[in-house]
């Protein structure tokens, strides 16, 4: 609910039906004489629904005279009416009044912190930054630089490339945009070899400007150069370039996993208890004081602050505690199902450094022990290895 919502709720209106021929005409002069109408929907041709404030109510029966329209009250709405309602329970008004109040007041004060636009950058480490310049929960708003926030986290983090703050509400939203990691590039003006990321077997040299120093079937290891920038000619002789060429190579990752034969699981009976604290900023109030009836059971915590809109957040965060009970079960692993779980393990842990790579060949290498066996996975795959080294 925007703050718009919120005024015209305090002001009071009320929903209308205008009946008439000319509803199009009764829209165009509520415009020009600036009444506002708003959940406007058309029941038919003739009839119409909309919502107005009270102040402009009056107003209108002139406009409905003037355009031959009828008009009656659906429904009266806001805090004028409700107040009007229970204008005789003076304690309820009283204490009404007090809760209004109470959260105008929190309304100065920042309850809630999002980071928006980190996928690398961890979230705890930018609301430490922001805290070292007063933007924490609790702080009054008016206290809070934004700009101080800002320079801050720009000048303590090279990995941020653009930062920025909006407070709404209760809420205070830190967006960042995260600076793209740029392999360091040589000037083509600059002299430079071509060496070898990694390790591997070179299957493709093609040099368009250097000397090549090694050969399709060679070995090369990190570091090694593999086209020379330096050219030799019969009436130059020795003189640097910027090295330039294609160098294909097969290049293997390798993962060991060890996997017991005989393994302990925890599987879960379905059984579930739920318990709930109430933490109001730093002090927590448990709404449960006997533990579990569970002798095994994981524990998972959530949770939620209140909020009253979008944006209004309180001071007031819900706990939800969910035990949930596991029995223990041991499982009997053949040898190939423990190989199996040895593969797919390797697998998954070198997903990211295999994606989007070609794999040639996998080879699976098993040791086995009289509990356990060691799964070693290599795999072979073909990719470019030649990056540019400024020659200095």
């Amino acid at each position: 609910m925007d703050a718009n919502r919120v005024l015209q709720y305090m002001n009071g209106y009320v929903d209308i039906v205008i009946e008439g021929y000319y509803i199009e005409r009764f829209i165009n002069v509520c415009n020009t004489k600036n009444i506002l109408l708003w959940n406007i929907k058309k029941e038919n041709s003739i009839v119409l629904h909309a919502s107005v404030e009270v102040k402009d109510f009056k107003k209108l029966k002139s406009i409905c005279k003037k355009t031959k329209c009828k008009m009656k009250i659906e429904k009266k709405k806001g805090f004028p009416f409700f107040v009007r309602k229970y204008r005789k329970r003076k304690v309820f008004i009283g204490l009404l009044l007090c809760i209004i109040i109470f959260i105008f007041a929190l309304s100065n004060f920042i309850w809630n912190i999002e980071v928006q636009g980190n996928t690398d950058i961890s979230k705890e480490e930018i609301l430490a930054l922001a805290s070292e310049e007063g933007l924490s929960i609790g702080k009054l708003k008016g206290q809070v630089d934004t700009k101080q926030v800002i320079n801050k986290i720009r000048l303590e983090r090279d990995d941020v490339a653009w930062v920025g703050i909006e407070i709404r509400g209760t809420n205070a939203i830190i967006q960042i945009v995260e600076a793209d990691e740029k392999p360091d590039m040589v000037n083509e003006d600059e002299y430079c070899n071509i060496v070898a990321d990694k390790d591997g077997m070179i299957t493709k040299i093609s040099a368009q400007n250097g000397t090549p120093l090694v050969k399709e079937g060679n070995i090369v290891t990190k570091g090694d150069i593999i086209v020379a920038g330096w050219m030799e000619g019969k009436y130059t002789g020795t003189r640097y370039v910027h090295a330039q060429g294609e160098i294909q190579a097969k290049v293997w990752y390798t993962s060991t996993q060890r996997v017991d034969l005989k393994e302990t699981q925890k599987v879960e009976t379905g059984n579930q208890e739920t318990k709930y604290s109430v933490k109001l900023n730093n002090f927590q109030i448990n709404l449960h004081k006997s533990i579990p009836n569970f002798q095994k059971y994981d524990t998972i915590e959530t949770s939620k602050k209140l909020k009253l809109f979008s944006d209004f957040y309180l001071p007031i965060e819900l706990i939800e505690y969910t035990y949930k009970e596991y029995e223990e079960k041991t499982l009997i692993h053949s040898y190939e199902e423990a190989k199996q779980i040895g593969i797919d393990k390797a697998a998954e842990d070198l997903k990211d450094e295999l994606q989007d790579k070609e794999i040639l060949d996998r080879q699976v290498n098993v040791k086995s022990e009289a509990d356990y066996i060691e799964v070693e996975v290599i795999y072979e795959v073909e990719e470019n290895i030649g990056i540019e080294e400024k020659i200095e």
